[in-house]
């Protein structure tokens, strides 16, 4: 097993297994069409550092060249169980113990019914048996074969023994069906490979969320305030509390109930939110600013409230005042901790949130598009662009808050690993 130092957790059957920060990763290709999605599998696993080898069937050789995951692996690519010119260095019982996790990709209705009955025909099946190592599974079919009454039995079998499964997804699928059956994406078998989005997976990280939209009071009666229902910071809280992290949410007025488990801190103003999160960020291993801070606030707040007819004319000038910024101030003071910012945008979304990350100084910029109506305020589904310091984007498709949540949070573990 490799060795490390910074740990992520992958859910097994209820227990729970460490991986190495930059753990082994021995990939199990079987014989389906979506064998064509496993090189960009290893290349996701390599930019993260993992060390990767590949072990196919011999149908899997009709869908994906094993020169091609040999060159993207830098290892060789294992077929044969019996083969005298690699059995006396990498054998198969070499390759079970070297595994760190093991995934399986395409997984075939074949091959979980031979694991699910502990055959061991072939190399795949004899590691499969073999390891000790968690172990996920990424299965692809016909919709039928998905649904068929065996290999559901055989699915029931195989997570009873603590198997990790991610997908299949519905969609179009290579037969002309549709339903049930496609492989999930290389990033969500990744995902699933890490732990990132397993119950538990965030236990001991101390997470701080915002959420709501500040209100500067004008009068008693009247503030001024940015349209913001807290959807989003509140799906953040609640997907934390899930993953197992202990959460802070600091939240301005709305009319969400605050989830379960967090420790809940009430603000109203942008002064009362700076002072909460100060207070709190120290203690805090990560924080996403996700609440509506008003930029401005009025010069003064009148005790009384303001009456028409004390107005001279039908205008009235309101002097305001800048507020500070809470995000550049607690990521100039961020050291380890990872800090994540929100842009709203009405326009030139990319250029104005690569502007804002800079002056900033946070980890990540969440940038979303205001003038689309099925995303941003009031919203339940939301279409983010990520930002990075160095500039670099990416483009999440519309999403509910929660699964929007997931990301940020993948995001968020991935880069605790590197602190």
């Amino acid at each position: 097993m490799s060795t490390g130092s910074k740990m992520v957790f992958l859910e097994e059957g209820g227990g729970r297994s460490s991986l190495p920060a930059e753990p082994n990763v021995l990939l199990l290709v079987s014989g389906g069409i979506a064998a064509y999605k496993i090189p960009e599998l290893v290349r996701e696993f390599r930019r993260e550092g993992a060390h990767v080898r590949c072990a196919m069937t011999e149908s899997a050789k009709e869908f994906v060249s094993p020169l091609v995951l040999q060159t993207l692996s830098g290892e060789a690519v294992r077929i044969s169980l019996l083969e005298p010119s690699e059995e006396g260095d990498i054998g198969h019982i070499d390759l079970a113990d070297w595994a760190d996790v093991v995934v399986v990709a395409p997984a075939t209705a074949n091959l979980m019914a031979k694991q699910a009955l502990g055959i061991a025909d072939d190399l795949v099946t004899t590691v499969l048996l073999a390891t000790t190592a968690p172990i996920v599974l990424a299965p692809a079919m016909n919709v039928n074969m998905w649904e068929n009454t065996s290999t559901i039995k055989n699915v029931k079998v195989l997570k009873e023994r603590g198997v990790v499964f991610v997908g299949p997804e519905a969609g179009d699928l290579a037969c002309g069906w549709q339903g049930m059956g496609r492989m999930s994406e290389a990033s969500d078998i990744f995902r699933a490979a890490y732990g990132f989005h397993a119950p538990g997976s965030l236990k001991g990280e101390r997470i701080l969320v915002t959420a709501g939209g500040t209100r500067e009071p004008i009068d008693p009666v009247r503030s001024l305030t940015n349209r913001s229902s807290g959807k989003m910071g509140y799906a953040v809280a609640k997907e934390a509390i899930r993953r197992g992290a202990d959460v802070v949410l600091i939240s301005a007025p709305t009319s969400l109930s605050a989830p379960e488990g967090v420790s809940l801190v009430a603000v109203e103003t942008a002064l009362e939110m700076r002072t909460a999160v100060k207070a709190e960020f120290e203690k805090s291993s990560a924080l996403v600013m996700a609440a509506a801070v008003a930029d401005f606030r009025p010069a003064v707040s009148e005790t009384r409230k303001i009456k028409k007819e004390q107005v001279e004319g039908d205008t009235i000038n309101l002097k305001l005042l800048r507020n500070p910024d809470i995000l550049a101030e607690v990521s100039a003071i961020k050291n380890n901790r990872v800090v994540v910012g929100f842009a709203a945008e009405s326009h030139n979304l990319v250029a104005a949130a690569r502007k804002k990350i800079k002056s900033k100084g946070c980890d990540l910029l969440v940038a979303n598009d205001i003038s689309r109506s099925d995303a941003g305020f009031e919203s339940d589904t939301n279409a983010v662009v990520f930002i990075t310091p160095d500039g670099s984007i990416e483009e999440l498709p519309l999403q509910t808050k929660q699964e929007v949540a997931g990301n940020i949070l993948d995001r968020i573990k991935k880069l605790r690993l590197t602190r």
